[in-house]
Parts: C-alpha cells; structure tokens; sequence
C-alpha cells in the first residue's frame, strides 16, 4: 500500500489556517442545505393536508413528497450551471451565491399561503419555493466538497472533508431540534395555522452566519495556479461527459447509496416511526436530532481513518453496514416500545458518518480541477435524485401498497449493494495528488 504523504500535522501554517477556514465554510453551507431538506421531511406530515386537502392522509402525504422531489430532480441542472460558473470564475463567488438562495427559498416557504387560502396557487407556489431551492442546493456541497477538497493539505483532505458531512448532520439536528421545540410548545392545531412556518423562517440566522463566515474566503491555489496556467475548461460539462465517464458514473452509483442512507435511514424514519408505526412526534424528534448530533461529531474522525486506511476501506464498511443493519433494526422499531426504537435508530445511524464523511473527499479526488466543480455536482446531483428525492416518496409507496412496512428497508439495501459493487472498481485515491 502507499505510504501516507507526509503533512505539516496540526501546526499553524498559512495552508492549515486556509484549510480549516475552508472546511469551516463549508460546514457551514451544508449546515443550511440540509437544515432546510431536514424540515420540510420532518414536517412533511404536518403540512401535507394544508397544501393538498382532501381527506386521504396517505395521498396528501405522497403529494407533499412528491413535491419533496421535484427539488431534487432540478439539482442537475443548478449543478451544471452552478458548477460551471465555479469552474470558469472561480468557487467563492458561487458559494456566496448559493448560500443566500438555498436560505432565501427556505425563508419563503415559511410565508407561503395554504391551500385555504389561495387555493391552488398553493401548491403550486410549494412547487416554485421547492424547485428554487433545489437548484441552488445543485452547487452547493457539491461545491463545498471540491474547495475543500482542494484546500486540504497532503494526508488531510479526509479529516477536513469530514466537515461538510458534519454540516448534513447539525443541519439534520437542527431541523428536528426546531420541529421538536415548535411542535412541543404549541398545539397541533397551532401548529396547523401558523406553527409550521417558524422552522423555516429560522433559516434566517443561519444564512447570515454563513455569509460571515464564507465572505472572508479566497478562492483555492488549485484554481488560481490553473487560472494563471490558463489550464481552466473552456466548456466542462462538455469536458465531464467526454473524458471523465467513468468516474461521473461511479460517483453517481456511490452518493446513491450514500444519498439513501442518509434519506430513508434518517429522515424518511420520521415519517415511519410517526405515521408507520404510532410513536410520539415530539419523542421521534428528539431522537432524530440526537442521533444527528452525535453522528456528525463522528465524522471527521472517520475522514482522518480514511486517510490513514484508505478510502474504500472505511466506505466498505459503511455501505455493508447499511445493508445488514437495516432490517432488523426496524423490526426493533416495531416493537412498540419507544426506548428500543431510540436504541434501534442508533444503531441504523452508525454507517451515516462513515459514509458521509469519507463520500465527499472520494468523489472530489476523481476529477481534475479543471472540471472538479462541474463533475462532482453533475454525479452527484444525479444520484442525490436517486438516492434521495425518490426514496422517501417511493418508501412511502411500498408501505402503502404491498402493506409491508419492511420495504423501505429492502430498498436501502439494494442501493448498499449497488455501491458496494461499484467499490470494487473504484480506484483508491487517499493517497494520491489531486491534478
């Protein structure tokens, strides 16, 4: 195996300072992103017959995530704009840029009129809110992954990239720590007329401390040296499709199964253990913004072992986790007895730092800077939709219609299994120099 590259260890150096204010930054962002997503899944059940009435709770609910989606089906498509935009000018400015409209689309859906109020418009105006942000979450980690990717010194990138997945998990937290304190105080019927809306409308804060803290960023000495070399793509997406096939691939098939971890694992639980199987919201919310908490603490040390053990090892263990831990774990669940659920989401929580922290250094390190932006937000994007914005809509489908409440589980396994195969041809990229 090769030898790990030799790094400054924790010294203060002008490249470690850079580092970590990068990996700060991004923590940051992917704090907002995933706050945001959080909210609307955790949420999901409260506002579904506020925008699509109707009597059928099942329905309104499948409506509600079906609109959950579409979010994620126009990510490509910010990506690949956004994505070149960072691989033409640079990264900060489009970091900038992303993180005001994912906070700007999440603020407006706490002002959005129901479905009493305006009738159709509502809905429809949940759609545009939704599609909004989706596709300025499309350059967003994405982007986060490759500056930090390419801020990281030699041996590190692994410990530092695990903070963008720590800003999934605070954000997750966070989002359930809002649902948990709104939904406890008041009533559900105050919930229902204006409860709702405060979750999101906290986004608020959050976008100014993220601006703070990223307007003090330069944009990496990867990009400028490429700049200066006038080695930047003249057309990346072109580039991404024509010369990086296989990498966009396999990243693709990788952040499915990573995406359907954090998803059905995480958030689509809420609605399983709330609507699925009876348990308190409140108590489900606490749980969750838990289990968040502590999963995102772990990261970075995972990304550190990734550096030492490489990357394919650590994201071996952690898909093969998903994939033999799902099952009986939600059997726990449905025992009825609201601690062994607590114990059992836990357990199902401990292959989410792994594969989150070691996702995003993997899929930045296989692409060069030239297109690293445009790649890592096309793939990714792309199995995000797969991974994500499918799964909890089609999870909700499987209960409904085989009357199986084990179905979600088989899907997280079946996409386990596809990215463990892809592993096998998955190139070991810990302890090589990004190009």
């Amino acid at each position: 195996m090769p030898t790990t590259p030799k790094v400054h260890g924790h010294r203060t150096t002008p490249e470690n300072r850079s580092a970590r204010k990068a990996s700060i930054a991004a923590l940051a962002g992917s704090t907002i992103e995933y706050y945001e997503f959080g909210v609307y899944g955790y949420l999901s059940v409260t506002i579904s017959p506020l925008f699509f009435p109707g009597g059928n709770a099942t329905a309104a609910l499948l409506s509600t995530l079906a609109v959950f989606g579409s979010s994620f089906l126009i990510r490509p498509l910010g990506g690949i704009l956004l994505g070149r935009l960072g691989d033409r000018i640079g990264r900060r400015a489009v970091l900038l840029f992303t993180v005001i409209g994912m906070g700007a689309a999440t603020a407006l859906t706490g002002l959005l009129p129901t479905y009493s109020a305006a009738g159709l418009a509502a809905p429809l105006g949940l759609l545009i809110v939704r599609l909004l942000q989706g596709f300025f979450a499309g350059g967003e980690v994405t982007g986060a992954a490759a500056y930090v990717a390419e801020s990281a010194p030699a041996g590190r990138r692994g410990f530092l990239g695990g903070f963008t997945p720590m800003g999934v998990a605070l954000g997750g937290a966070l989002a359930a720590t809002c649902a948990g304190v709104v939904s406890g105080v008041l009533t559900e019927e105050q919930m229902a007329a204006w409860g709702w809306r405060i979750p999101f409308l906290c986004s608020i804060p959050l976008i100014v401390v993220s601006l703070v803290v990223r307007n003090k960023l330069e944009d990496t000495k990867a990009f400028e040296e490429a700049k200066q070399n006038h080695r930047l793509a003249k057309a990346p997406l072109r580039e991404v499709l024509g010369s990086h096939g296989k990498p966009t691939l396999k990243v693709i098939a990788l952040s499915f199964g990573q995406n359907a971890g954090y998803w059905v694992g995480l958030v689509f639980m809420n609605i399983y253990l709330t609507q699925n199987l009876g348990y308190d919201k409140n108590a489900v919310f606490w749980i969750i913004a838990a289990v968040n908490l502590v999963m995102g603490l772990l990261m970075p040390m995972f990304g550190g072992l990734s550096d030492r053990k490489g990357r394919k090892f650590v994201l071996l263990v952690g898909f093969l986790g998903y994939v033999v831990l799902v099952l009986p774990t939600m059997m726990l669940m449905d025992t009825g007895n609201v601690w062994l659920a607590c114990l059992a989401m836990f357990v199902l929580a401990i292959p989410f730092p792994i594969v989150q922290s070691v996702g995003y250094p993997t899929y930045a390190e296989q692409f060069p800077t030239r297109v690293r932006y445009t790649g890592l937000s096309l793939s990714f994007n792309i199995g995000t939709i797969l991974g994500g914005g499918l799964t909890p809509y089609v999870a909700t489908w499987l209960i409904s219609t085989t009357g199986t409440l084990l179905a979600p589980g088989y899907l997280l396994i079946g996409a386990g299994v596809i990215s463990l195969l892809t592993l096998l041809v998955t190139r070991e990229t810990a302890y090589t120099e990004l190009t």
